[in-house]
């Protein structure tokens, strides 16, 4: 069963974030919108690159009412040193989820359970907690934030107009579709 347009389950987890430990629940999400992104683990090659790229783009999230919160199988404790040895994910202002219990990697069907590790997976989740995108890929292939940022602005969109649609490589500002019967084999 595919986890589009359900709500998130509880639960609670803790963060390395802003140079505290915070504690982040799924109440957390409700309210905004929010983007969860989960890598493997900390002190890795790949990952430090996507942290980057969503600190490079964290202006544009939070323009958009977004938070983005970054997930790993390992503690809020190797997230904090991380944050502080690392360059790349030291540029990181937002939260950063401690997950060693799998609590999070297993709700969202991405838990390496031989490995004990997570799939890089991307989660956009509206202001009511209920998951809109989804993509989850093998690990050795790191994303591209500027596709998240695309999906969350067209989620968002769509979300404010009922009945429109965002075509193949839609960008916020771009015309949308109305699906309609006279649509049907014009396009």
């Amino acid at each position: 069963m595919s986890l589009i347009n359900t709500q998130v389950q509880p639960f609670k987890v803790n963060a390395f974030h802003n140079g505290k430990f915070i504690e982040v629940t799924e109440e957390s999400l409700k309210g905004k919108w929010s983007v969860l992104i989960f890598m493997p683990a900390a002190f890795t090659f790949n990952c430090p690159t996507e942290i980057e790229d969503a600190a490079n783009s964290y202006a544009e999230f939070q323009k958009a009412g977004t938070e983005v919160y970054i997930v790993t199988t390992d503690t809020h404790f190797s997230h904090k040193v991380w944050h502080e040895t690392s360059p790349a994910v030291g540029k990181a202002q937002f939260p950063l989820i401690g997950d060693p219990t799998h609590q999070l990697t297993n709700a969202f069907g991405v838990h390496i359970a031989e490995e004990g590790l997570a799939l890089r997976g991307t989660f956009i989740i509206n202001p009511e907690g209920v998951i809109k995108t989804l993509e989850i890929h093998s690990n050795e292939i790191a994303r591209d934030v500027g596709e998240t940022l695309r999906k969350l602005k067209a989620a968002q969109y769509t979300a404010a107009h009922p009945g429109e649609v965002c075509p193949a490589k839609w960008k916020e500002g771009e015309k949308t579709l109305a699906p309609s019967l006279d649509l049907v084999g014009k396009i």
